[in-house]
């Protein structure tokens, strides 16, 4: 990815860090987009640079509806140009159905699919051949292994639809679009020594949490010019969470 650009949307920490870093080190200058914290976002930006790699760490809520086209239009006009989009951005609200707020719902969708939507009709017009659009979605597009989850997995099952739209759709330009689910993945928001992590990792067919690197291993290859012939597919990182 020697001289290409990206851009990772929620790339402050956890998975989208790691994929930052990972794309970085295979060579590419990495934008992030974080809403909050500053200074783990700057840390991440160090990493990138000490790859010997360009770096940019972008504010922006992906709730905001023009915050997504900006976020674009930044990276091109830093790195004069942009070749990956990874939409990582997103939320979770999990609990009984009837007492989601319709503030929750409206959050959800906002960030995990219209963001998604908006940022990569934005980068359409950008990317050129051999473009890449890698979204994060997550196990509980494939399975919803118990109650609670039905507002993070109606977001997130939207984004293989959309994967697959964007694979027709881009695919005449050389431009591929696919989804990688991660299942319970060893982050801050939720470790692989929290109250969750017995019950989750028992789930998997192999027992145990991933980590975020695992992640960005095959968003690295989705992201490279290896994977010209692979778009509008699905990418299980989930240990066999949904066999």
């Amino acid at each position: 990815m020697s001289g290409k650009a990206a851009l990772v949307t929620g790339g402050s920490r956890g998975i989208g860090a790691a994929i930052a870093l990972r794309l970085a080190e295979d060579g590419a200058d990495v934008a992030i987009t974080y809403v909050r914290d500053e200074a783990a976002a700057q840390a991440v930006v160090g990493k990138i640079r000490a790859t010997g790699r360009r770096g940019l760490a972008i504010r922006a809520d992906a709730a905001d509806a023009e915050a997504s086209a900006e976020v674009v239009e930044r990276t091109v006009t830093e790195f004069g140009r942009l070749d990956v989009l990874v939409n990582n951005v997103g939320v979770g609200v999990l609990g009984p159905m009837d007492e989601l707020g319709l503030d929750a719902v409206d959050r959800v969708l906002d960030v995990n699919v219209r963001s998604v939507f908006l940022t990569s009709q934005a980068a359409a017009a950008r990317l050129g051949r051999g473009g890449r659009i890698v979204t994060v979605g997550s196990c509980m597009a494939q399975r919803v292994p118990g109650p609670g989850g039905t507002l993070y997995a109606t977001s997130k099952a939207a984004l293989i639809g959309l994967t697959k739209a964007l694979a027709r759709e881009l695919g005449g330009r050389g431009i591929t679009a696919n989804v990688v689910h991660p299942g319970p993945i060893d982050t801050d928001m939720n470790p692989a020594d929290g109250p969750f992590a017995e019950a989750q990792s028992a789930m998997t067919a192999v027992g145990r949490y991933g980590s975020a690197a695992e992640v960005a291993s095959m968003v690295g290859y989705l992201a490279s010019d290896e994977s010209a012939y692979v778009t509008g597919a699905e990418f299980s990182v989930d240990g066999g969470h949904a066999a």
